[in-house]
């Protein structure tokens, strides 16, 4: 026997907002029929899906399970709603993009939206790690990642290499010089990223081929927070090159014995590359 979508869409509800009251809110229903329609598939089935404690609910392992079915489900019903509103032209929807950083994402958000102005657009930002789930869980549609993704279900297409540079502040006795060594950094005060970052990843991964220890000073969960200590003389930042805005107490040092590099890529589930808002998206970016 076929699984009723209405079923379907009602424990999916109850799995998101942990909770049957808030499930039907979402709904717009009443909260007997989703409890009843939750009920007769767990009957059906003969399994237990949730597991009620008071007002919450938990998921069982199986409906932990089937909770990860139901979100793509979920979310290919509404591309499907979406492209059959729209006869294809895109002129409603919604896409959430998950980024590394700012700097090329609303450069693609602008372009993507000169294209597509009536497509509301999202973002969240975070490192490299918390930007792959957030595809994976799909909690986005595309993702803006600083690495290659050695990961079947993804997708992804490179659109620029930038280079991993140094940078110190005004009273940092290598602030006139153009260039170190990766033997210099060993010991030095730096100021990294917390680890995720793929910035850091590079980094480190050119400071074991060379030999050289590395130990962070201190580790910060954003670029502003590098870019404040290093301003204020607690020690050496790494950043990449385009992401460095001149200041006039700061200044970029190049690391001349390594190839220090990030590759910038756009990346979405392979099973949703064709998409029309992702096809769009990827198209507006990468053609010139």
């Amino acid at each position: 026997m076929a699984i009723v979508f209405t079923h379907l869409r009602s424990f999916h509800a109850v799995a998101e907002n942990r909770g049957f009251t808030a499930a039907a809110g979402a709904l717009n229903i009443s909260q007997p029929t989703v409890t009843t329609q939750v009920k007769e598939l767990e009957e059906r089935y003969g399994v237990e899906l949730l597991v009620r404690r008071g007002r919450r609910v938990e998921l069982t392992e199986t409906g932990a399970a089937l909770f990860d079915i139901t979100r793509r489900i979920m979310s290919l019903h509404g591309e499907a709603e979406e492209l059959l509103l729209s006869s294809g032209q895109l002129t409603t929807g919604q896409l959430r993009v998950a980024a590394v950083g700012p700097f090329h994402a609303t450069e693609m958000v602008a372009r993507f939206l000169a294209k597509y102005p009536s497509i509301k657009v999202s973002m969240l930002l975070g490192n490299s790690d918390q930007t792959l789930d957030r595809i994976l869980e799909l909690e986005s549609d595309v993702a803006i990642l600083a690495h290659v993704v050695e990961d079947p279900r993804i997708y992804s297409v490179a659109f620029a290499t930038h280079e991993v540079v140094a940078f110190v502040n005004s009273q940092h006795p290598w602030y006139d010089r153009q260039s170190i060594t990766m033997a210099e950094l060993a010991g030095q005060p730096l100021i990294l990223r917390e680890t995720g970052s793929t910035t850091r990843r590079a980094f480190e991964a050119a400071a074991r081929q060379a030999g050289v220890p590395i130990e962070p000073l201190l580790e910060i969960g954003s670029r502003e927070g590098v870019w404040k200590a290093v301003e204020q003389g607690l020690g050496i930042g790494v950043v990449a090159d385009f992401e460095f805005v001149p200041h006039p107490h700061l200044k970029t040092v190049h690391i001349a014995d390594a190839v220090i590099q990030t590759e910038y890529r756009l990346a979405c589930l392979l099973e949703r590359r064709h998409s029309p808002k992702i096809e769009a998206f990827m198209h507006s970016v990468l053609q010139p």
